[in-house]
């Protein structure tokens, strides 16, 4: 039987396997194409997993279904999210799979206890850049047109890249994390889009929240946007770079198209080999 994987974390943290030796269902909780979520022992760890039939395909609401099971484990315990779309062929692949990398699992679980990934989406007008497009262009006059052209989105990724980094610093002096993950990329309305995932210990998710409110109403000019607390998805990554044997005992099943932005705060990660 093949085995769709969601996550996995310490089986003391889930009371359904005290005293089961086999995989346990969680109760009311249905997963991927509507299948229902099992609690997988194995060894000190539990694997929550659904069964899969090669059969079924993945589509985007299989995606907001991941992440949904994901979210439902992390309310109970400290978890480590798998790549969507990971699916373990049978009992064996998965019980060597987990066999092979339970230390470092633990030790993840360890790092990341008690902790939380809050996320904040801040757009701005890229006025700056455009203003300094329009100077290139000026002082360039009479140049080649394709000299120009590089010297131009040269000089507009430069300022663009300054005003982020300058924008997640601001950012980082305000709500203090104990690390963070950004990104920034450019939309096709010529706004700026500045994606910051923050960790923070659970315990002050309230306080983030609170120091978001009073940043976002003073800061008018900027277009701020909070989600969270989600299991902290952009730091797991970190931990798991060096787990590439899992890449080679689970196959992870095609990955569909990037999820609508109404479920981008529940990140599929590429950048682990099979841990998102």
């Amino acid at each position: 039987m093949a085995w769709y994987a969601y996550c996995i974390g310490e089986k003391q943290a889930f009371p359904e396997l005290t005293r089961h030796r086999k995989p346990v269902p969680l109760e009311s909780v249905f997963g991927v194409n509507g299948n229902q979520v099992f609690l997988y022992p194995a060894s000190d760890l539990a694997v929550v997993v659904s069964e899969q039939n090669p059969a079924e395909t993945f589509n985007q609401k299989c995606g907001v279904d991941h992440a949904r099971v994901i979210a439902e484990c992390f309310r109970q315990a400290t978890v480590l999210p798998f790549r969507f779309g990971t699916v373990f062929h049978d009992d064996e692949s998965l019980r060597k799979s987990i066999r092979s990398n339970q230390r470092q699992f633990l030790t993840n679980i360890d790092k990341l206890r008690g902790k939380t990934e809050m996320h904040l989406k801040i757009v701005v007008d890229d006025s700056g850049v455009k203003d300094a497009e329009r100077r290139a262009a000026a002082s360039n006059i009479g140049s080649h047109p394709y000299l120009s052209d590089l010297r131009e989105n040269a000089m507009r990724a430069r300022e663009r890249q300054t005003r982020a980094r300058a924008m997640s610093f601001q950012m980082h002096r305000l709500f203090l994390p104990l690390d963070e993950e950004v990104s920034c990329r450019l939309m096709d309305n010529g706004k700026m889009v500045l994606d910051i995932a923050h960790l923070i210990d659970r315990k002050y998710v309230e306080r983030y929240q609170n120091k978001f409110s009073t940043t976002s109403a003073t800061m008018r000019e900027w277009q701020m946007q909070v989600s969270g607390p989600w299991p902290p998805y952009h730091f797991v990554h970190r931990l798991t770079r060096s787990a590439h044997v899992i890449q080679q005992t689970a196959q992870a099943a095609p990955v569909v198209a990037p999820l609508s932005d109404a479920v981008t705060a529940m990140p599929v990660l590429e950048q682990a080999p099979a841990l998102a």
